[in-house]
């Protein structure tokens, strides 16, 4: 008889390879792997989005200048220069993945963005009114966070059973709208219990170091990825942590099949390769028409991604929330608790029970035309009849475009 895991994982997964493996791979050991890794994940969404609420605090505002009769261009330049900083550093932080996690490892690259993170932190938090030091805080946990959140995918889908691959590697999304979530109700109890301290935007600032010190732990009792040591030419240690992660003895037929796979792989990528130097590949990405189309493909994908908004919405939600009617710094704060719920059900609700039945290219195209769709509803409400400064409540087509972000959050975690 199946052993529960997996019985519950053969009603989510649809596939040859979730039938016929061994069921002992789908152990506790690949999913705290998983879960380990991700929590770097966490981090760039705890991280993303814990800042828009903070420069909505008034003790925040008081003590950065944003406050009282400050002029109100330096104030929108002020805040938008302290939130996209940690862009810049993530922007920086995924270049130098690549090149690192090749040269050292997944798990080390993870654990020095771990700490990375954490030094940037702590500057933020004890930035006391230094918007320099809150700029480098900023600059260095974003070069954590972009680098961690590129080798996530890579060392999760690295260890995880071919079976149950994307759904391992979608707990990468789930971690980052998890950690979104925690830092929207964070910086609402903030609001609540600490209304005229430092403490009120110290905290947030400072809690942002949990996840990073769990994926830096965490990591410190996991191994190393089986591909990456295959690629060092260490192949007893990848047999072995092959073994170890899938549960199985070396001598296991599964094990021997997926050793030789990675064995075959890495052949054909070094024939494949040969002599080629970073700009001859970099060369034939652009000028193979195959290849380009590809690249381009993918690029614009994630381009696309970025511009429908959802990143503008997780930073400043809570002034978003506020253009549309809702009134007051608490209550906008408590919407964004909302959002970050509704983030975090639609997700979980995608990987259990759409990701395989729908498949990408479906969902990808169907949540794009429903998140056109919000996002075009909103920018009628606020161009054509915005709520007024006297209304002392949400008029009904307020309420409408409310409903159009949580829409929007449900679809954008669809596709």
């Amino acid at each position: 008889m199946a052993r529960p895991v997996v019985r519950i994982l053969r009603k989510i997964v649809k596939n040859d390879a979730m039938l016929n493996d061994p069921e002992e791979i789908y152990g506790w050991r690949v999913l705290l792997l998983a879960c380990s890794a991700c929590f770097g994940a966490m981090s760039f969404g705890w991280d993303n989005s814990v800042i828009g609420g903070v420069i909505e605090l008034p003790s925040f505002k008081e003590d950065y200048g944003l406050a009282g009769d400050a002029n109100k261009v330096r104030v929108a330049n002020l805040s938008s220069n302290i939130v996209s900083v940690l862009q810049a550093g993530c922007f920086l932080g995924s270049l130098l993945a690549w090149p690192l996690t090749d040269r050292f490892g997944r798990k080390w690259c993870l654990v020095g963005t771990s700490m990375l993170i954490t030094v940037g932190i702590i500057m933020q938090a004890a930035s006391n009114k230094n918007v320099g030091t809150l700029y480098a805080g900023r600059f260095f946990a974003g070069v954590g966070v972009g680098s961690a959140s590129t080798i996530n995918p890579t060392y999760v889908s690295e260890n995880a059973p071919r079976a149950i691959r994307g759904l391992l590697t979608g707990l990468y999304q789930l971690f980052i709208v998890t950690g979104g979530m925690i830092a929207f109700w964070i910086n609402y109890s903030v609001s609540i219990h600490f209304p005229h301290t430092k403490v009120q935007y110290i905290f947030p600032l400072a809690i942002q170091a949990l996840p990073a010190v769990l994926l830096g732990v965490c990591m410190l009792l996991c191994h190393e990825s089986p591909r990456w040591l295959a690629r060092q030419d260490r192949w007893e240690d990848t047999k072995r942590i092959l073994a170890l992660t899938r549960n199985l003895p070396l001598t296991h037929p599964y094990i021997e099949e997926e050793f030789q796979e990675i064995v075959d792989q890495l052949d054909y990528e070094r024939r494949l390769i040969g002599d080629a130097t970073f700009w001859n590949l970099f060369r034939e990405m652009w000028t193979i028409a195959g290849n380009r189309k590809r690249g381009i493909i993918s690029i614009l994908l994630m381009i696309c991604q970025q511009m429908t908004g959802t990143n503008a919405i997780n930073v400043y939600a809570p002034r978003i929330f506020g253009n549309l009617g809702i009134k007051g710094t608490s209550t906008t704060l408590f919407s964004t608790g909302i959002y970050g719920i509704v983030k975090v059900v639609s997700c979980i609700c995608f990987l259990l029970f759409m990701a395989d039945s729908l498949g990408r290219r479906r969902s990808l195209l169907w949540t794009s035309i429903a998140q056109g769709i919000a996002m075009f509803y909103i920018g009628l409400y606020v161009r054509i009849s915005p709520p007024k400064t006297t209304d002392t409540s949400v008029p009904p087509q307020g309420y409408v475009a409310l409903v159009c972000i949580f829409l929007f959050a449900a679809f954008f975690q669809f596709g």
